[in-house]
């Protein structure tokens, strides 16, 4: 089985183009956290627009706190020239300027291709100039690609005739080839893989050189489907490592669907699943109450920790979820989350995450400690809410 050697992963920097090249094992070596177009602008996402995300971003601090990916999404394509070149359309007049603008912030920028002869919003996929592609992206300064699978499903069907492990292999093959193709270029690109969690992703993806790969169906800004996807991660930690991650879909905070408290939700299971942070807002009218979301900085440290873990369902008794994530230094995230459509109470007892009556508890979103008395620790959780605790031996 073809085995990939992981893309080097480099420092974001003034000139992230030239940038020291760290060991191969530090490739994504926590989830990728930044910015992505699509949850807000869609098929709407300008040049001024992903200037302006970069500008917000290192304005706002969230540069500061570890995001550092401006990603764009589908609809910057052109069209191919005679020699089969991909060039943008006219709402980006000029990648490589882009890129540029992005790098000299101290960020780094992505970009979106299909493995099909189009993408899921109908503009040019990179199916048969895979190498010509990936040299086009390289050459423009690109840091990282998402690439969808989109029309490449029906090659799939046609070409499978009926045959499910055909189709699966022509999935993986698929995936493999670009992969190769980003290799061929020298330059350091994180590769993440979008197929929405078809054929078990999460057992193959690193094989065909993912950095990370999407484990469900798109999110939107609605409590109800945040949680049925965020939710429905249990049970995936073992495929998650350095390098290598379950990535259940954007974040939605700031975009105005959910409360502040599901919100908190949202960004606290994101953190326990050590899923990439992509804000998915509209980072140059972020709120403060948005801002102290996607800012804080306790939570974020969970979701970064270096020991690279992905926490997992502890128990579950009607609405009310108890998840908890190893953390570096013998320390756990415990995550108290209520599902419920008004406040209740919730009792953790420390023995069930595995420590003793005389652990130390920190509220993250409180930023305050916290005591347990006789070996729990009883708290309200407002409803569609979240208190997210952080143990120390």
């Amino acid at each position: 089985m073809f085995k990939r050697k992981l893309a080097f992963y480099v420092i974001a920097s003034i000139c992230a183009a030239t940038a020291p090249v760290l060991s191969a094992q530090t490739a994504a070596a926590t989830p990728p956290m930044g910015w992505n177009s699509w949850n807000h602008f869609a098929g709407k996402v300008t040049d001024a627009d992903v200037r302006a995300a970069a500008d917000a971003i290192v304005s706002s601090g969230m540069r500061d706190a570890g995001y550092i990916y401006v990603n764009i999404d589908d609809t910057w394509q052109g069209q191919r020239d005679a020699q089969g070149v991909i060039h943008a359309n006219s709402k980006f007049p000029d990648m490589k300027a882009l890129a540029d603008y992005v790098h000299a912030k101290g960020l780094k920028i992505g970009i979106y291709s299909s493995p099909g002869p189009k993408t899921c919003a109908g503009y040019e996929g990179s199916y048969g100039h895979e190498e010509q592609d990936a040299k086009t992206y390289a050459a423009w300064g690109m840091d990282y690609l998402k690439y969808d699978l989109c029309s490449f499903r029906k090659i799939m069907q046609q070409e499978s005739n009926g045959d499910p492990q055909k189709a699966f292999d022509m999935e993986k093959a698929a995936y493999q080839k670009m992969n190769r193709a980003i290799e061929a270029t020298g330059r350091p690109i994180v590769y993440s893989l979008c197929q929405y969690g078809w054929n078990k992703v999460w057992e193959w993806g690193t094989d065909v050189g993912g950095n990370l790969w999407r484990t469900t169906g798109d999110i939107s800004d609605h409590y109800s489907r945040m949680e049925e996807i965020g939710f429905a991660q249990a049970g995936l930690s073992k495929y998650a490592a350095p390098g290598h991650w379950n990535d259940p879909d954007m974040l939605e905070v700031g975009n105005g669907g959910m409360t502040a408290d599901e919100y908190r939700q949202h960004m606290s299971l994101w953190a326990i699943l050590a899923a990439p942070l992509l804000a998915g807002n509209d980072l140059s009218k972020m709120t403060p109450e948005t801002l102290s979301i996607l800012l804080n900085k306790e939570v974020i440290a969970v979701d970064q920790d270096a020991m690279g873990k992905q926490g997992d369902r502890v128990s579950a008794v009607g609405p009310n979820e108890i998840w908890a994530k190893p953390l570096s230094g013998g320390a756990k995230a415990v995550a108290l989350f209520n599902r419920a459509e008004s406040p209740l109470p919730m009792t953790l007892h420390l023995s069930e995450v595995g420590f003793e009556e005389n652990a130390k508890l920190r509220d993250l979103w409180a930023h305050k400690d916290v005591t347990a008395s006789d070996g729990s620790y009883t708290v309200v959780v407002p409803r569609h809410g979240v208190v997210m605790l952080k143990i120390t031996p």
